[in-house]
């Protein structure tokens, strides 16, 4: 049983490698734009399913259309994969917005407005 959680781990970081190379060098959907960093991957424990974590720096167009070109291209991503880690059957890859970045990013950005002694701003608040 241990050996299966951990083939899981393994497949699960190795596609995470894989998908991020594939976004640095390979991709060429116009819809993919900003920063797009995989946070994380999880596999099913028989790996027929991935859900890759990604984080999109841009706008809310600019993650929407990001997810939608991420979307159209995981089944090309998925044949690569299956080749790629010599896979008997790739999984099928759905990709996930992962925001913890950009939360990190707005609570830095409040502690050093506290630190300044400057009040949040209006964008600043929550709702």
């Amino acid at each position: 049983m241990p050996n299966e959680n951990r083939r899981a781990e393994r497949v699960a970081e190795a596609i995470r490698e894989e998908v991020a190379t594939f976004l640095a060098e390979d991709v060429k959907d116009p819809r993919i734009t900003g920063l797009v960093t995989v946070t994380g991957v999880d596999v099913t424990r028989d790996l027929r399913h991935a859900k890759v974590y990604v984080s999109v720096m841009g706008s809310d167009t600019e993650r929407a259309a990001t997810l939608d070109g991420l979307a159209s291209v995981a089944t090309h991503l998925r044949s690569r994969l299956g080749r790629a880690l010599r896979l008997r059957l790739a999984p099928e890859i759905s990709f996930h917005l992962d925001e913890s970045i950009a939360r990190a990013a707005r609570i830095e950005s409040l502690l050093a407005q506290l630190k300044d002694g400057s009040p949040p701003g209006p964008a600043d608040t929550d709702d």
